[in-house]
């Protein structure tokens, strides 16, 4: 799907907005990170790498959002009690999670269960998925992200 429109979406986010993607990328890149769960020690370390990486993205004219299955509630604690610059994503109903195909099964304490496969995907300013990361390893993680996104056209 590289290079390729993407299936418009639209779905709730913190500040009781609506995030829709065809307007998140109107004339901006956009960086949307899938993350499995509020609160947790790898997705708030993840959390705070963008949330510290933010001014540099804005820099290059890019926004940053976050995606999760978290209710609006716990993803309105979690930017707040974590300072978020960006706004976080309710996908409850999976919708973004089936379109970017991030839900795997995945080994938790021996048992198999559903959840969102660690994931980033980079929009360019036309709305062309330009490239992704799947499977993501948190540390350097968000700085090859912002390495990539220096290099999109301006």
């Amino acid at each position: 799907m590289l290079n390729q429109p993407f299936p418009d979406f639209k779905l709730p986010s913190t500040n009781g907005q609506t995030f829709r993607l065809s307007e998140a990328t109107s004339g901006k890149s956009l960086v949307i990170y899938f993350y499995p769960k509020d609160n947790t020690p790898g997705c708030t370390t993840e959390g705070q790498d963008f949330r510290d990486a933010y001014p540099d993205f804005i820099k290059t004219g890019c926004e940053v959002v976050g995606v999760s299955r978290d209710n609006i509630k716990s993803h309105e604690g979690f930017k707040s009690k974590m300072d978020f610059p960006f706004h976080l994503i309710s996908d409850a109903t999976e919708t973004a999670c089936k379109l970017f195909g991030v839900i795997k099964m995945k080994n938790m304490y021996g048992k198999q269960v559903r959840g969102i496969e660690r994931s980033t995907f980079v929009f360019d300013r036309n709305g062309l998925l330009q490239r992704e990361w799947r499977g993501v390893k948190i540390p350097g993680h968000v700085q090859e992200v912002l390495e990539f996104v220096k290099g999109l056209p301006a």
